[in-house]
């Protein structure tokens, strides 16, 4: 079986992987919208906590929406492997997110290979349709 057959063979579902966020990480606010085969969307809440002086959403929120958009994709593909972890996390902030909408992270894997992956995602204000931030991130997979 070639890798990628393996990581198809064991890509989780979307119920499985909200059940193990919860379980594992009960401090995030994010909830998954949407993950399949290398691919997520993740919703981080956006009140008064995450906003930074300037009435904008803070950047810690909109890495911390990358970060696990790019963990839940990486997991949907491979399975539920949780000492996953990055190793790298570049962020462009864009533009100013709007203050009163929930940050969406959209992720895509770029590359799955047997001990790194890659992948890219935009950072949106809900509604809106340019990025207000564009993320790079690589994560190290344990071997098994």
């Amino acid at each position: 079986m070639s890798l990628a057959q393996a990581q198809q063979a064991s890509s989780v579902d979307q119920a499985r992987l909200a059940a193990f966020l919860l379980e594992q990480f009960p401090q995030t606010r994010c909830r998954i919208e949407a993950a399949s085969a290398g691919t997520a969307t993740i919703r981080h809440p956006v009140g008064e906590a995450e906003l930074r002086p300037g009435g904008t959403v803070s950047g810690p929120v909109m890495m911390t929406v990358a970060d696990v958009a790019l963990y839940v994709a990486l997991l949907s593909q491979i399975g539920i492997v949780p000492l996953a972890v990055t190793t790298n996390l570049n962020i462009n902030f864009l533009r100013k997110p709007a203050a009163g909408k929930d940050i969406i992270g959209v992720c895509r894997m770029m590359k799955v290979g047997k001990s790194l992956a890659v992948g890219e995602v935009d950072v949106y204000s809900e509604g809106e349709a340019e990025p207000v931030a564009h993320a790079v991130g690589t994560y190290a997979i344990p071997r098994s």
